[in-house]
Protein backbone atom coordinates (compact mmCIF):
# COMPACT_ATOMS: atom_id res chain seq x y z
CA UNK A 1 0.00 0.00 0.00
CA UNK A 2 1.22 3.35 -0.70
CA UNK A 3 2.02 5.84 2.38
CA UNK A 4 -0.84 8.09 3.04
CA UNK A 5 0.71 11.58 2.74
CA UNK A 6 0.03 13.44 5.76
CA UNK A 7 1.18 16.64 8.38
CA UNK A 8 1.12 16.20 12.07
CA UNK A 9 -1.43 17.62 14.48
CA UNK A 10 -0.30 21.32 14.37
CA UNK A 11 2.14 21.77 11.74
CA UNK A 12 1.42 22.53 8.46
CA UNK A 13 2.30 23.36 4.63
CA UNK A 14 3.05 26.69 3.03
CA UNK A 15 2.19 26.39 -0.65
CA UNK A 16 3.20 28.90 -3.26
CA UNK A 17 0.27 30.84 -2.76
CA UNK A 18 1.20 31.50 1.12
CA UNK A 19 4.50 31.39 1.02
CA UNK A 20 4.91 34.54 -1.83
CA UNK A 21 2.93 36.80 0.58
CA UNK A 22 4.54 35.78 4.07
CA UNK A 23 8.14 35.78 2.31
CA UNK A 24 6.77 39.58 1.26
CA UNK A 25 5.27 40.09 4.78
CA UNK A 26 8.91 38.81 6.89
CA UNK A 27 10.48 41.54 3.98
CA UNK A 28 8.59 43.61 5.42
CA UNK A 29 8.89 43.31 9.20
CA UNK A 30 12.97 43.23 8.51
CA UNK A 31 12.72 46.35 6.95
CA UNK A 32 11.20 47.82 10.03
CA UNK A 33 13.79 45.79 12.34
CA UNK A 34 17.15 47.06 10.50
CA UNK A 35 15.96 50.69 10.28
CA UNK A 36 16.29 50.67 14.14
CA UNK A 37 19.46 49.46 13.48
CA UNK A 38 18.90 46.01 15.05
CA UNK A 39 21.54 43.11 14.25
CA UNK A 40 20.32 39.51 12.95
CA UNK A 41 20.99 36.36 14.77
CA UNK A 42 20.94 33.06 14.26
CA UNK A 43 20.71 30.12 16.82
CA UNK A 44 20.32 26.30 16.66
CA UNK A 45 17.12 24.37 16.71
CA UNK A 46 18.55 22.54 19.81
CA UNK A 47 19.68 23.15 22.85
CA UNK A 48 20.50 21.35 25.68
CA UNK A 49 17.69 20.41 28.43
CA UNK A 50 19.24 22.27 31.20
CA UNK A 51 19.37 25.82 29.05
CA UNK A 52 15.67 25.73 28.69
CA UNK A 53 14.50 24.34 31.98
CA UNK A 54 13.68 26.94 34.81
CA UNK A 55 12.72 29.60 32.61
CA UNK A 56 9.14 29.53 31.65
CA UNK A 57 7.38 28.28 34.55
CA UNK A 58 5.59 24.97 35.04
CA UNK A 59 2.88 25.22 31.70
CA UNK A 60 5.12 26.49 29.55
CA UNK A 61 7.57 23.29 29.86
CA UNK A 62 5.41 21.06 30.03
CA UNK A 63 4.75 21.95 25.91
CA UNK A 64 8.54 21.72 25.53
CA UNK A 65 10.08 19.08 23.14
CA UNK A 66 12.26 17.35 24.58
CA UNK A 67 13.95 13.98 24.15
CA UNK A 68 17.65 11.89 24.41
CA UNK A 69 19.69 12.67 21.02
CA UNK A 70 21.72 9.97 18.95
CA UNK A 71 24.67 10.95 21.31
CA UNK A 72 22.33 10.35 24.72
CA UNK A 73 22.19 14.32 25.85
CA UNK A 74 19.06 15.76 27.36
CA UNK A 75 17.82 17.97 24.27
CA UNK A 76 14.65 20.28 23.62
CA UNK A 77 13.66 21.90 20.58
CA UNK A 78 13.94 25.48 21.42
CA UNK A 79 10.48 27.15 22.65
CA UNK A 80 11.41 30.44 22.15
CA UNK A 81 14.10 33.02 20.91
CA UNK A 82 14.61 34.64 23.88
CA UNK A 83 16.36 32.05 26.43
CA UNK A 84 18.59 31.09 23.36
CA UNK A 85 19.39 34.78 23.24
CA UNK A 86 20.34 34.89 26.66
CA UNK A 87 22.56 31.94 26.48
CA UNK A 88 24.70 33.41 23.30
CA UNK A 89 25.51 37.37 25.71
CA UNK A 90 26.59 34.84 27.79
CA UNK A 91 28.41 33.23 25.75
CA UNK A 92 29.86 35.47 24.19
CA UNK A 93 31.29 38.19 26.23
CA UNK A 94 32.69 40.70 23.98
CA UNK A 95 29.38 41.74 22.16
CA UNK A 96 28.72 45.24 22.30
CA UNK A 97 26.33 46.58 24.63
CA UNK A 98 23.95 47.73 24.23
CA UNK A 99 23.27 44.13 21.90
CA UNK A 100 20.55 45.00 19.54
CA UNK A 101 19.54 41.94 17.71
CA UNK A 102 16.18 40.55 15.99
CA UNK A 103 15.97 37.10 14.86
CA UNK A 104 13.01 35.50 12.51
CA UNK A 105 12.92 31.45 13.25
CA UNK A 106 10.55 29.00 13.71
CA UNK A 107 9.77 27.91 17.44
CA UNK A 108 7.89 24.46 18.60
CA UNK A 109 5.54 24.33 21.71
CA UNK A 110 3.60 20.96 22.15
CA UNK A 111 0.39 22.91 22.62
CA UNK A 112 -3.43 22.26 22.25
CA UNK A 113 -3.90 23.60 17.96
CA UNK A 114 -6.28 26.04 17.34
CA UNK A 115 -7.07 29.20 14.96
CA UNK A 116 -4.00 30.77 14.08
CA UNK A 117 -2.52 28.47 17.16
CA UNK A 118 0.16 25.19 15.54
CA UNK A 119 2.93 23.81 17.35
CA UNK A 120 5.81 24.81 14.69
CA UNK A 121 5.62 28.70 14.40
CA UNK A 122 8.01 31.47 13.55
CA UNK A 123 8.73 34.38 15.91
CA UNK A 124 10.41 37.50 14.64
CA UNK A 125 11.96 38.84 17.74
CA UNK A 126 13.69 42.49 18.73
CA UNK A 127 15.49 42.42 22.13
CA UNK A 128 17.89 45.08 23.63
CA UNK A 129 20.26 43.80 26.22
CA UNK A 130 22.40 45.89 28.45
CA UNK A 131 20.49 48.70 28.90
CA UNK A 132 17.57 49.36 31.53
CA UNK A 133 16.68 52.77 29.86
CA UNK A 134 13.12 52.36 29.47
CA UNK A 135 14.00 54.49 25.60
CA UNK A 136 14.86 50.92 25.42
CA UNK A 137 11.22 49.85 26.17
CA UNK A 138 9.61 52.74 23.36
CA UNK A 139 11.70 51.00 20.95
CA UNK A 140 10.29 47.86 21.21
CA UNK A 141 6.44 49.45 21.32
CA UNK A 142 7.55 51.45 18.12
CA UNK A 143 8.72 48.67 16.41
CA UNK A 144 5.48 46.97 17.18
CA UNK A 145 3.64 49.99 15.90
CA UNK A 146 5.50 50.45 12.91
CA UNK A 147 5.03 46.61 11.90
CA UNK A 148 1.52 47.05 12.31
CA UNK A 149 1.06 49.86 10.07
CA UNK A 150 3.51 48.44 7.72
CA UNK A 151 1.22 45.40 7.14
CA UNK A 152 -1.71 47.78 6.22
CA UNK A 153 -2.93 47.43 9.44
CA UNK A 154 -4.91 50.47 11.34
CA UNK A 155 -7.34 48.47 13.75
CA UNK A 156 -5.33 47.16 16.19
CA UNK A 157 -4.53 47.73 20.08
CA UNK A 158 -1.09 47.73 21.92
CA UNK A 159 -1.91 46.64 25.68
CA UNK A 160 0.74 47.53 28.10
CA UNK A 161 1.41 47.17 31.88
CA UNK A 162 3.92 46.48 33.65
CA UNK A 163 5.27 43.53 36.06
CA UNK A 164 6.10 45.68 39.10
CA UNK A 165 2.18 46.84 39.24
CA UNK A 166 1.18 42.90 39.96
CA UNK A 167 4.10 43.29 42.40
CA UNK A 168 2.24 45.95 44.02
CA UNK A 169 -0.98 44.37 43.56
CA UNK A 170 0.95 41.40 45.72
CA UNK A 171 1.97 43.02 48.34
CA UNK A 172 -0.98 45.18 48.74
CA UNK A 173 -3.17 41.52 49.17
CA UNK A 174 -0.77 40.89 51.88
CA UNK A 175 -0.23 37.50 53.09
CA UNK A 176 1.18 35.54 49.85
CA UNK A 177 3.59 33.38 49.51
CA UNK A 178 6.38 34.32 47.20
CA UNK A 179 5.94 30.63 45.53
CA UNK A 180 2.75 31.06 44.44
CA UNK A 181 3.09 35.14 42.93
CA UNK A 182 3.98 33.59 39.33
CA UNK A 183 1.09 30.93 39.28
CA UNK A 184 -1.33 34.17 40.96
CA UNK A 185 0.33 36.05 37.74
CA UNK A 186 -0.43 33.86 35.34
CA UNK A 187 -4.17 33.30 36.29
CA UNK A 188 -4.39 36.86 36.16
CA UNK A 189 -3.31 37.11 32.55
CA UNK A 190 -5.50 34.20 31.35
CA UNK A 191 -8.68 37.11 32.46
CA UNK A 192 -9.16 37.96 28.36
CA UNK A 193 -9.83 34.29 27.44
CA UNK A 194 -11.14 32.67 30.45
CA UNK A 195 -12.98 35.24 31.54
CA UNK A 196 -13.89 36.68 34.96
CA UNK A 197 -15.77 34.17 36.83
CA UNK A 198 -13.24 30.77 35.78
CA UNK A 199 -9.79 33.02 36.46
CA UNK A 200 -11.80 34.33 40.27
CA UNK A 201 -12.24 30.56 40.58
CA UNK A 202 -8.88 29.40 39.78
CA UNK A 203 -7.49 32.42 42.26
CA UNK A 204 -9.65 30.87 45.20
CA UNK A 205 -7.99 27.37 44.42
CA UNK A 206 -4.85 28.68 44.59
CA UNK A 207 -5.63 29.78 48.33
CA UNK A 208 -6.75 33.38 48.20
CA UNK A 209 -9.34 34.35 50.07
CA UNK A 210 -12.87 35.94 49.07
CA UNK A 211 -11.26 39.66 50.46
CA UNK A 212 -8.17 38.98 48.52
CA UNK A 213 -10.12 37.82 45.35
CA UNK A 214 -12.53 41.32 45.55
CA UNK A 215 -9.16 43.21 45.75
CA UNK A 216 -7.69 41.44 42.88
CA UNK A 217 -10.86 42.41 40.61
CA UNK A 218 -11.15 46.07 42.04
CA UNK A 219 -7.35 46.39 40.67
CA UNK A 220 -8.23 44.82 37.27
CA UNK A 221 -11.31 46.65 37.20
CA UNK A 222 -9.57 50.15 37.07
CA UNK A 223 -11.27 52.21 33.54
CA UNK A 224 -10.03 55.31 32.31
CA UNK A 225 -7.34 56.93 30.28
CA UNK A 226 -3.60 55.85 31.22
CA UNK A 227 -3.01 58.40 33.78
CA UNK A 228 -6.07 58.51 35.09
CA UNK A 229 -5.71 54.05 35.65
CA UNK A 230 -1.92 55.28 37.21
CA UNK A 231 -3.87 58.04 39.17
CA UNK A 232 -6.30 55.70 40.84
CA UNK A 233 -3.03 53.27 41.56
CA UNK A 234 -0.92 55.80 43.00
CA UNK A 235 -2.84 56.12 46.74
CA UNK A 236 -2.50 51.79 46.58
CA UNK A 237 1.05 51.56 46.42
CA UNK A 238 1.79 54.98 47.86
CA UNK A 239 4.03 52.83 50.52
CA UNK A 240 4.83 49.48 48.28
CA UNK A 241 7.94 50.86 46.56
CA UNK A 242 7.15 48.17 43.63
CA UNK A 243 4.10 49.09 42.78
CA UNK A 244 5.33 52.77 43.00
CA UNK A 245 8.15 52.18 40.66
CA UNK A 246 5.53 50.69 38.16
CA UNK A 247 3.58 53.24 38.11
CA UNK A 248 6.30 55.72 37.91
CA UNK A 249 8.14 53.42 34.83
CA UNK A 250 4.68 53.55 32.90
CA UNK A 251 4.23 57.21 32.98
CA UNK A 252 8.04 57.44 31.87
CA UNK A 253 7.37 55.44 28.70
CA UNK A 254 4.09 56.66 28.15
CA UNK A 255 5.50 60.68 27.90
CA UNK A 256 8.38 58.72 25.54
CA UNK A 257 5.78 56.80 23.25
CA UNK A 258 4.14 60.65 22.82
CA UNK A 259 7.31 61.24 21.81
CA UNK A 260 7.76 59.02 19.59
CA UNK A 261 4.46 60.13 17.51
CA UNK A 262 2.69 56.84 18.67
CA UNK A 263 -1.11 57.80 18.02
CA UNK A 264 -2.91 56.88 21.40
CA UNK A 265 -5.55 55.42 19.79
CA UNK A 266 -4.02 52.42 19.80
CA UNK A 267 -2.48 52.31 23.06
CA UNK A 268 -4.12 50.64 26.39
CA UNK A 269 -2.98 50.19 29.74
CA UNK A 270 -4.03 46.80 30.20
CA UNK A 271 -3.60 45.62 33.92
CA UNK A 272 -4.61 42.03 33.32
CA UNK A 273 -1.49 41.69 31.45
CA UNK A 274 1.28 39.69 33.10
CA UNK A 275 2.93 37.65 30.32
CA UNK A 276 2.71 33.76 31.04
CA UNK A 277 6.63 33.39 31.36
CA UNK A 278 8.17 33.36 34.86
CA UNK A 279 11.62 35.88 33.49
CA UNK A 280 9.36 39.37 32.42
CA UNK A 281 10.46 41.73 35.20
CA UNK A 282 9.27 45.09 34.08
CA UNK A 283 7.43 46.13 30.98
CA UNK A 284 5.15 43.74 29.35
CA UNK A 285 3.51 44.39 26.16
CA UNK A 286 0.55 42.39 24.05
CA UNK A 287 -0.64 43.27 20.77
CA UNK A 288 -4.75 42.52 19.58
CA UNK A 289 -6.17 43.12 16.39
CA UNK A 290 -9.57 44.57 17.29
CA UNK A 291 -11.38 43.26 14.00
CA UNK A 292 -10.08 39.65 15.11
CA UNK A 293 -10.82 39.43 19.09
CA UNK A 294 -10.66 35.73 19.23
CA UNK A 295 -7.30 35.67 17.53
CA UNK A 296 -5.46 36.38 20.23
CA UNK A 297 -2.07 38.24 20.59
CA UNK A 298 -0.10 38.88 17.33
CA UNK A 299 2.71 40.76 19.15
CA UNK A 300 4.23 40.56 22.42
CA UNK A 301 7.14 40.29 24.90
CA UNK A 302 8.89 42.52 27.72
CA UNK A 303 11.34 43.37 29.52
CA UNK A 304 13.08 40.59 31.29
CA UNK A 305 15.98 42.19 33.37
CA UNK A 306 17.26 38.41 35.57
CA UNK A 307 17.03 35.84 32.44
CA UNK A 308 20.54 36.61 31.23
CA UNK A 309 22.14 36.15 34.97
CA UNK A 310 20.85 32.52 34.22
CA UNK A 311 23.90 32.09 32.23
CA UNK A 312 26.25 35.05 32.95
CA UNK A 313 26.42 35.25 36.50
CA UNK A 314 25.67 38.38 37.13
CA UNK A 315 22.34 40.25 35.52
CA UNK A 316 21.94 42.28 32.76
CA UNK A 317 18.89 44.67 31.99
CA UNK A 318 17.21 43.53 28.91
CA UNK A 319 13.53 44.04 26.65
CA UNK A 320 12.19 42.14 23.77
CA UNK A 321 9.01 42.04 21.42
CA UNK A 322 7.76 39.63 19.24
CA UNK A 323 5.30 39.31 16.19
CA UNK A 324 3.71 35.61 16.27
CA UNK A 325 3.93 35.64 12.47
CA UNK A 326 1.63 32.63 11.80
CA UNK A 327 -1.06 34.05 13.72
CA UNK A 328 -0.67 37.24 12.21
CA UNK A 329 -0.79 36.05 8.95
CA UNK A 330 -3.77 34.35 9.64
CA UNK A 331 -4.80 37.08 10.42
CA UNK A 332 -4.56 38.64 7.31
CA UNK A 333 -5.78 36.10 5.95
CA UNK A 334 -8.67 36.05 7.45
CA UNK A 335 -9.48 39.71 6.80
CA UNK A 336 -8.90 39.85 2.86
CA UNK A 337 -5.71 40.98 3.49
CA UNK A 338 -3.17 38.61 1.93
CA UNK A 339 -2.79 38.54 -2.11
CA UNK A 340 -2.41 35.27 -3.52
CA UNK A 341 -0.09 35.20 -6.09
CA UNK A 342 1.76 31.39 -8.35
CA UNK A 343 4.69 33.29 -9.37
CA UNK A 344 7.16 35.43 -8.49
CA UNK A 345 8.29 36.75 -11.62
CA UNK A 346 7.37 40.06 -13.29
CA UNK A 347 7.33 39.43 -16.21
CA UNK A 348 6.72 36.43 -18.61
CA UNK A 349 9.44 35.38 -21.87
CA UNK A 350 6.95 33.54 -24.42
CA UNK A 351 8.23 31.41 -26.99
CA UNK A 352 6.40 32.12 -30.13
CA UNK A 353 9.17 30.23 -32.36
CA UNK A 354 11.20 27.58 -31.20
CA UNK A 355 14.22 28.75 -34.02
CA UNK A 356 14.51 31.76 -31.82
CA UNK A 357 15.17 29.95 -28.31
CA UNK A 358 18.80 31.26 -28.28
CA UNK A 359 17.09 34.93 -28.80
CA UNK A 360 14.90 34.14 -26.03
CA UNK A 361 17.39 32.97 -23.07
CA UNK A 362 19.66 35.47 -24.39
CA UNK A 363 17.22 38.24 -23.97
CA UNK A 364 15.90 36.66 -20.51
CA UNK A 365 19.77 36.23 -18.85
CA UNK A 366 20.13 40.13 -20.02
CA UNK A 367 16.77 41.26 -17.86
CA UNK A 368 17.67 38.96 -15.38
CA UNK A 369 21.50 40.87 -15.03
CA UNK A 370 18.99 43.92 -14.88
CA UNK A 371 17.39 42.94 -11.27
CA UNK A 372 14.48 42.20 -13.25
CA UNK A 373 12.45 38.55 -12.74
CA UNK A 374 11.65 37.00 -15.93
CA UNK A 375 9.99 33.62 -16.40
CA UNK A 376 10.23 31.65 -19.55
CA UNK A 377 7.60 29.39 -21.17
CA UNK A 378 9.09 26.24 -22.03
CA UNK A 379 7.70 25.81 -25.47
CA UNK A 380 6.30 27.55 -28.54
CA UNK A 381 3.18 27.82 -28.54
CA UNK A 382 -0.34 29.73 -29.18
CA UNK A 383 0.32 33.19 -27.84
CA UNK A 384 -3.12 33.17 -26.16
CA UNK A 385 -2.57 30.12 -23.92
CA UNK A 386 1.05 31.79 -22.92
CA UNK A 387 -0.88 34.89 -22.29
CA UNK A 388 -3.60 32.99 -19.91
CA UNK A 389 -0.70 31.35 -18.08
CA UNK A 390 0.59 34.72 -16.98
CA UNK A 391 -2.40 35.89 -16.37
CA UNK A 392 -3.29 33.21 -13.70
CA UNK A 393 -0.28 33.14 -12.26
CA UNK A 394 -0.44 37.32 -11.33
CA UNK A 395 2.33 37.70 -13.75
CA UNK A 396 2.32 41.48 -14.86
CA UNK A 397 3.97 41.53 -18.04
CA UNK A 398 4.75 39.58 -20.97
CA UNK A 399 7.23 39.74 -23.32
CA UNK A 400 6.40 38.67 -27.07
CA UNK A 401 9.32 38.18 -29.56
CA UNK A 402 8.28 36.37 -32.92
CA UNK A 403 9.79 36.37 -36.31
CA UNK A 404 8.56 39.59 -37.59
CA UNK A 405 10.15 41.58 -33.91
CA UNK A 406 13.04 39.46 -34.11
CA UNK A 407 14.14 40.82 -38.28
CA UNK A 408 13.46 44.10 -36.76
CA UNK A 409 15.31 44.45 -33.08
CA UNK A 410 12.16 45.18 -31.26
CA UNK A 411 9.75 43.48 -28.53
CA UNK A 412 5.78 43.52 -27.74
CA UNK A 413 5.78 44.19 -24.26
CA UNK A 414 2.20 43.54 -22.84
CA UNK A 415 0.72 45.13 -20.02
CA UNK A 416 -2.07 42.43 -18.82
CA UNK A 417 -3.78 44.06 -16.52
CA UNK A 418 -3.90 47.57 -18.62
CA UNK A 419 -4.71 45.54 -21.80
CA UNK A 420 -1.78 47.84 -23.31
CA UNK A 421 0.69 46.64 -25.77
CA UNK A 422 4.15 48.83 -26.16
CA UNK A 423 6.37 48.24 -28.99
CA UNK A 424 10.07 48.51 -27.32
CA UNK A 425 13.65 48.20 -29.07
CA UNK A 426 15.72 45.59 -27.68
CA UNK A 427 18.50 47.39 -26.95
CA UNK A 428 16.85 49.25 -24.36
CA UNK A 429 14.65 46.74 -23.14
CA UNK A 430 15.96 46.24 -20.04
CA UNK A 431 15.89 49.67 -19.10
CA UNK A 432 12.62 50.38 -20.28
CA UNK A 433 11.08 47.45 -18.22
CA UNK A 434 12.99 48.68 -15.39
CA UNK A 435 11.10 52.24 -15.39
CA UNK A 436 8.21 50.56 -16.16
CA UNK A 437 8.20 48.95 -13.09
CA UNK A 438 9.62 51.53 -10.83
CA UNK A 439 6.85 53.80 -11.84
CA UNK A 440 4.01 51.08 -11.57
CA UNK A 441 5.50 50.67 -8.25
CA UNK A 442 5.74 54.56 -7.30
CA UNK A 443 2.14 55.26 -8.85
CA UNK A 444 0.25 52.03 -7.18
CA UNK A 445 -1.84 52.45 -4.27
CA UNK A 446 -1.08 48.88 -2.67
CA UNK A 447 -4.51 47.59 -0.51
CA UNK A 448 -3.94 47.69 2.76
CA UNK A 449 -1.31 44.46 4.40
CA UNK A 450 -0.21 43.78 0.12
CA UNK A 451 3.04 43.91 -1.14
CA UNK A 452 3.43 44.91 -4.31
Amino acid sequence: MPIQPRVLKGFRDYLPAQMIPRARMIARIREVFESFGFLPLETPTLEYAEILLGKYGQDAEKLLYRFTDHGERDVCMRYDLTVPLARVVAQYGDLPMPFKRYQISPVWRGENTGKGRYREFYQCDVDIVGSGSLLSDCECVWVDYLVMTSLGLSNFEIHLSNRKLLDGLAQWLGDLETKRLPEVYRTIDKLPTAGPDAVKQMLAGLGLSDAQVAKVFQFLDLKGTPEEVLGKLAPWFAEIPAGATGIQEMRTLLTLIDGAGIPRSHIHLDLSIARGLDYYTGTVFETFLTDLPHLGSVMSGGRYDGLIGFFAGRDLPAVGISVGLDRLFSGLEELGKVDRALSTAQMLMTQMDAALLPLYLKTAGELRHHGLRVEMYHQADKLGKQLQYADKRGIPLAVIIGSDEAARGVAQVKLLAEKRQDEVPLSSLAAWLVDQIKGSSASASPAPGRAR
